[in-house]
């Protein structure tokens, strides 16, 4: 009777994230710079947009984990207990809209606001909104390109 060893968690690396960081991008420009997201971000609460990053989170776990039947979140690597894998969608998802945002100027450019503190709050609502596009494109090249 031969032992079954424990499977080795699925090594993440360098070139997974690369496919986000691309997936993720190219999702994300066109939101970005297009003043109905800003427009609509400035007129949102801070709850519905604390809804969206909440559904932003759910709908990386689901593109990764749910939608992916090849791929289990028990079998990756972790760290504090969340695989490193949605770790890093989760990074490149709002971290390239933020990124994209602040190079074009979008808040600059879109917001008339007055304070510092509400050009911040209305970026950080209209991030929220790109980052429903972006984490569609990364996590489908995530997916895609896996091996």
């Amino acid at each position: 009777m031969r032992l079954r060893r424990p499977r080795r968690p699925q090594q993440f690396r360098l070139a997974d994230s690369a496919q986000q960081t691309v997936g993720g991008f190219l999702l994300a420009g066109p939101f970005v710079v297009t003043e109905e997201v800003w427009v609509l971000a400035a007129n949102m609460g801070l709850p519905q947009a604390l809804v969206i990053v909440a559904l932003v989170f759910a709908i990386g776990y689901a593109a990764l984990y749910k939608a992916d039947a090849t791929r289990d979140a028990d079998d990756e690597q972790e760290v504090a207990g969340i695989p490193v894998r949605f770790i890093s969608l989760m990074l490149v998802t709002f971290g390239s809209v933020t990124v994209l945002a602040l190079l074009f100027g979008a808040p600059e450019t879109f917001l008339e606001t007055e304070t510092t503190g509400e050009l911040a709050e209305t970026t950080f609502k209209a991030v929220g909104v790109g980052s429903v596009f972006s984490v569609v494109g990364a996590a489908t090249a995530d997916s895609i390109f896996a091996k």
